[in-house]
């Protein structure tokens, strides 16, 4: 397991990515690699295209004409944005996809269009760029088995890109505080059981489902956690790090619980 921090940002433009953004600076301390998604971007460009855009289980239905916007957006827009915003802010970033350099190896899933699921990392690229104090952006597009471009959800492809790097910490930044049971209650633990109880009983529900998918299929390696905090709190990525009682951590067992 190594010390790299793959952190997913929550918000899709630079002014909701700011706190955020200026807590980059860990990247000085540890290696870290960014991912970001771009829903409501792509929706706002859809709509204005007169796309329908339709969800389900919390993912994007994507057609050819989705996936056009999509990648557009996402690597053309956002990514550019984040990346130039890291760089005012003194952090040596650079903008990837998943498709640079056979980034993220995936399959397509069954039902959903053009929308795949991460499966591999290529991780010698993300090496040269971390090794040389670099931080990678990544997009989340990437090739399917037949080679064919498809939207990835941002969640699975941090997710995707923390297991493959055998990343002691994943942060998936979002818009709610954590997890809550079935009576409301922030949960400041979750294992992977506790979890699929959870989801199996429906208090885990629409699109927190593949954000804990996500965050399961990261905790492939001893010790491992994933996070899900909120986005717009005060020194979120600081918090979500260091302070056990913010934002729900889910680790393999209690045992694995321990942290930053």
């Amino acid at each position: 397991m190594s010390d790299i921090l793959v952190v997913k940002l929550g918000g899709t433009t630079i002014a909701e990515q700011a706190q955020v953004l200026s807590e980059a600076t860990v990247a000085r301390r540890r290696p870290v690699v960014l991912v970001h998604g771009g829903g409501k971007r792509i929706t706002e460009w859809l709509d204005r295209l007169g796309v329908k855009s339709r969800f389900e289980g919390g993912l994007r239905v994507t057609d050819q004409a989705a996936l056009e916007v999509a990648a557009a957006v996402l690597r053309g827009v956002v990514n550019s944005e984040l990346v130039a915003g890291l760089r005012d802010l003194g952090v040596d970033a650079v903008g990837l996809s998943g498709v640079d350099g056979g980034l993220l190896i995936s399959e397509r899933v069954p039902g959903m269009g053009l929308v795949a699921h991460v499966v591999g990392l290529r991780r010698d690229l993300l090496d040269a760029v971390l090794v040389g104090g670099q931080v990678p952006v990544v997009a989340p597009l990437a090739r399917d088995e037949d080679g064919i471009v498809c939207n990835v959800n941002a969640d699975d492809a941090a997710a995707g890109i923390a297991a493959g790097l055998g990343a002691r910490q994943l942060v998936l930044m979002t818009d709610v505080d954590g997890v809550r049971d079935a009576d409301g209650r922030r949960l400041d633990t979750l294992t992977v059981a506790e979890a699929e109880t959870l989801i199996d009983a429906g208090v885990i529900a629409g699109g927190m489902v593949p954000k804990i998918r996500a965050a399961l299929a990261a905790l492939t390696w001893d010790g491992a956690e994933a996070v899900i905090a909120d986005a717009s709190a005060d020194a979120a990525l600081e918090r979500a790090l260091a302070d056990p009682t913010f934002g729900t951590r889910l680790t393999a067992s209690r045992r694995a619980v321990g942290a930053a």
